[in-house]
């Protein structure tokens, strides 16, 4: 071809090779931030885990209080999910990243302050309201960028964000926990939701700036490749009257989507179980060292990967 990307038609943009780095354009644009954030949101999750090696001995939680704000974050997280991604379609994915990221970091950071069980709930609450839209909203905004054949390739992407992230938590936490222990007057259990929850902030205002709501906002493709974009993207859903509950009714009574929601299901409380376990475990094998918990922590998920 001869043409320039700005010159070509929608019909020249039919060509494999030219859609092929148009999309790669598209995939280095947008993924790397969502795939980092998405690490990020892991890492505030289950950074309880490390915490609760000095947090307990400090405030004097029970098993039971770790055990309940550990598992209290999804509450909120399951209860907000839905609307959250609902406030996406309707205002757009750069305003709904941003106030989903800064008040989820927020709230992690927040967390370097509690003293009682009862605040310790309360945090882990809201960590989970907060953070809810972020990945079903990433999965309804990878919709408007990838047509269905390309958005698994998309979406596998982005998931690989929690598996990166769950190799570099356990050392950087234990790491963070040891040499920062005493700094100014914080334990290392406050340095740990400082320095993991403070990230988030700083991303989703990259995330506002850097994304575009919709190949139709990016200025940074040619008109011809913003249309041939949108045509080629998913729709929006319908939501008239008589359109999505009869949908959402007969998946629900699908025996295969019950059948694979169950294995979910019983994937999540298995790897979570294992990560809010993992450290207080291997402290109980006698490592008392911080960093080498960290470091063998890391060893499944290594593996894992």
């Amino acid at each position: 071809m001869t043409h320039t990307n700005a010159q070509q038609s929608p019909a020249e943009l039919a060509d494999t090779r030219s859609e092929d780095k148009l999309y790669a354009r598209v995939a280095w644009r947008i993924l790397p931030l969502l795939i980092i954030g998405y690490g990020i949101a892991y890492i505030d999750r289950v950074n309880v885990s490390f915490a609760k090696l000095q947090m307990q001995d400090t405030l004097n939680f029970s098993e039971a209080a770790f055990g309940i704000g550990a598992g209290i974050m999804f509450i909120g997280y399951f209860l907000f999910e839905l609307p959250s991604n609902l406030l996406l379609e309707r205002i757009g994915a750069r305003k709904t990243l941003l106030r989903i990221m800064v008040l989820w970091g927020a709230a992690a950071v927040a967390s370097m302050f509690v003293a009682t069980p009862v605040q310790f709930y309360i945090v882990r609450f809201l960590l989970g309201v907060f953070e809810a839209g972020f990945y079903p909203g990433v999965v309804l905004y990878l919709t408007y960028w990838f047509p269905l054949h390309r958005r698994g390739q998309a979406l596998a992407l982005f998931m690989s964000g929690p598996i990166a992230a769950s190799i570099i938590a356990g050392p950087v936490s234990g790491a963070t926990m040891k040499f920062l222990d005493g700094v100014y007057g914080l334990e290392g259990w406050q340095w740990l939701y400082l320095t993991q929850g403070f990230p988030a902030l700083i991303l989703g205002i990259a995330i506002y700036f850097r994304l575009d709501d919709k190949p139709s906002d990016a200025k940074w493709l040619s008109p011809s490749e913003r249309e041939w974009l949108s045509s080629q993207a998913g729709q929006p859903a319908n939501h008239g009257h008589g359109t999505v509950w009869p949908v959402m009714k007969e998946l629900f009574q699908d025996p295969r989507v019950l059948a694979l929601a169950f294995v979910d299901l019983l994937m999540i409380c298995a790897a979570y179980s294992i990560a809010f376990s993992l450290p207080s475990l291997i402290k109980g094998w006698g490592v008392t060292d911080f960093l080498e918990i960290g470091m063998i922590a890391a060893i499944p998920s290594t593996f894992g990967i």
